[in-house]
């Protein structure tokens, strides 16, 4: 460990009446690699956002001290090894300064800039802007000398492996180049702490493996202290030396990266959810689907090139693939969003066809409010109850004894035991787990009694644990209300896990297709490196 460089003294943190943080205390060296794992819901979050100094995180109880060189003339901030040297920026002498972070004097208002946070779930990016303007932007909040902005943009381009997109806006960037671009503006901000939660949980393993070599790189030439939160052994390993796992808002264990890995993975057991014993008919017909369009700089671009496939009804059909391979587009046309170059997509409503690449009310108008999608950045309204959320937020405007029981069944069929409805219904969604949470979003989209639901990236953000529940709570809903489910993933393991049968996509094309453990054989060594589940590297 190097100077101690922050001390996390005996915090706790309350939330109304629930605990989310209890008691935690530790040292963490300057130049650290500490990674916090911990189930959902174990205040990983909540940790580094306090650490942060966000609004609304003060700890209850305890304090955060930060170890920093301070220079008095100019204000600049560096790490404690700095302490006695020649300021960079002035030249006068730096001295260490302890600061009682939450007390929120001058220096820690300073300090508060020099740390950096990367959230799950949100790439913060101007997505107008190209790559080139966004890291500019940050450039130029940090105070970078007007001369040296345009310079170290490039720089910082190199080094996040985006060269070749600097003209591209961010908003049509893959998930990876996304978050390489909010890698690149946090790092242009020349922190003195790199706080990154869950920097990969989004991401196919290949687009994971390109962000922790950055961080890595970045983090151990600039010296670097890191914290990094994430429900993927995986990430803990590749990017942390030591690591504390957080159970219930305490310090379970602290130790070397991998004997902590090994124990969050301990805690894992997967409940089998037995399937039925034989599908319906057939209930969704894709038929040599294709979606060209061009780009200026690649041409042609075949997003989907003559796809067919069939879903039968009660299936739990996986769609795989690494990023690029189309399923997006796949999904987004089947769903009624984006039109197709040509082919076909048939939806049976009861004893019809419905065509559902044809407009109007007898068309694709008539089968869209069938088909329920669960994306992967799926909303609640928090200041809405969890039955205001399956009912009124939904548009259903039923009457309360009816809303209640509709509720109910939604909720029984996701997983939830009648106590744990009882407790759920009235609260609000941030006091619930992220499970919980995903589990209700599931719930409000079957409460509309969809034919087919579309399931975006389930278990884009989850901690093994919670991917486990999830995948039981799309079975059971699948036994208990008939419910069709097409699963969308680049998560190999979640779709080993859910899914009876499913197609392998690569460029637009569907190359293999069968039960998900034969899908395999077809891999190429890219996409057994990119779909492969994390936890098994790591274990």
């Amino acid at each position: 460990m190097g100077n101690p460089f922050l001390i996390i003294d005996n915090v706790s943190k309350k939330f109304g009446n629930k605990e989310v943080l209890k008691d935690i205390s530790l040292e963490i060296g300057e130049g650290d690699r500490l990674g916090i794992i911990g189930r959902s819901g174990s205040g990983k979050t909540v940790l580094l956002s306090m650490l942060k100094g966000m609004s609304e995180y003060a700890p209850t109880k305890g304090r955060i001290i930060y170890r920093v060189a301070f220079c008095k003339e100019c204000e600049h901030i560096e790490g404690p090894s700095w302490t006695g040297k020649v300021c960079p920026r002035c030249s006068s002498k730096m001295e260490l300064v302890e600061v009682d972070y939450w007390k929120f004097d001058e220096v820690a208002k300073t300090l508060k800039n020099r740390i950096a946070i990367m959230f799950q779930r949100t790439f913060a990016l101007y997505g107008s802007l190209t790559v080139y303007e966004n890291l500019v932007e940050s450039l130029t909040k940090a105070q970078t000398c007007e001369e040296d902005v345009s310079k170290r943009a490039l720089e910082i381009a190199k080094e996040m492996g985006l060269s070749h997109r600097l003209l591209h806006a961010a908003r049509d960037l893959s998930g990876g180049e996304k978050q390489r671009v909010v890698l690149g503006r946090q790092l242009a901000l020349n922190p003195v702490l790199l706080l990154a939660d869950e920097p990969t949980g989004t991401l196919d393993q290949i687009s994971a493996n390109a962000i922790y070599k950055i961080i890595n790189q970045e983090v151990k030439g600039h010296g670097t202290t890191l914290l990094v939160t994430s429900h993927m052994p995986e990430a803990i390993s590749e990017m942390a030396d030591k690591a504390v796992l957080l159970e219930e808002g305490r310090a379970e264990a602290v130790g070397d990266s991998k004997s902590i890995v090994k124990r969050f993975l301990s805690y894992v057991k997967a409940e089998e959810v037995a399937g039925p014993k034989e599908f319906g008919g057939v209930i969704l017909r894709v038929k040599d689907l294709k979606k060209h369009y061009f780009s200026i700089d690649k041409g042609v671009v075949k997003a989907l090139d003559g796809v067919s496939f069939e879903v039968r009804e009660r299936q739990i059909f996986g769609i795989i693939g690494l990023s690029g391979a189309g399923k997006t587009t796949l999904s987004r046309i089947i769903s009624g969003v984006t039109t197709p170059t040509s082919g076909s997509v048939d939806l049976k409503m009861g004893d019809e066809w419905v065509n559902m690449l044809e407009p109007g009310p007898l068309g694709r108008g008539r089968a869209t409010p069938y088909i329920g999608i669960l994306h992967q950045e799926y909303t609640l309204y928090p200041h809405l109850t969890v039955i205001e959320n399956l009912t009124d937020a939904v548009g259903l405007g039923l009457p309360d004894e009816f809303a209640r029981f509709k509720a109910n069944v939604v909720l029984s069929a996701t997983g939830f035991e009648e106590g744990a409805i009882d407790r759920i219904i009235s609260t609000y969604p941030d006091e619930l787990s992220e499970g919980e949470r995903h589990r209700v979003a599931l719930a409000q989209v079957l409460i509309r009694e969809p034919i087919v639901v579309i399931l975006d990236e389930p278990s884009g953000t989850m901690d093994p644990i919670t991917r486990h529940e999830i995948s039981r709570s799309i079975k059971n809903a699948r036994n208990e209300l008939g419910q069709t489910f097409i699963i969308v993933s680049h998560d190999l393991d979640f779709v080993l896990d859910t899914c009876e049968e499913g197609i392998l996509q690569r460029d637009g094309q569907i190359v293999a297709r069968g039960a998900p453990g034969d899908i395999i054989k077809a891999f190429t060594p890219e996409e057994e490196k990119g779909l492969s589940e994390a936890n098994n590297k790591a274990a």
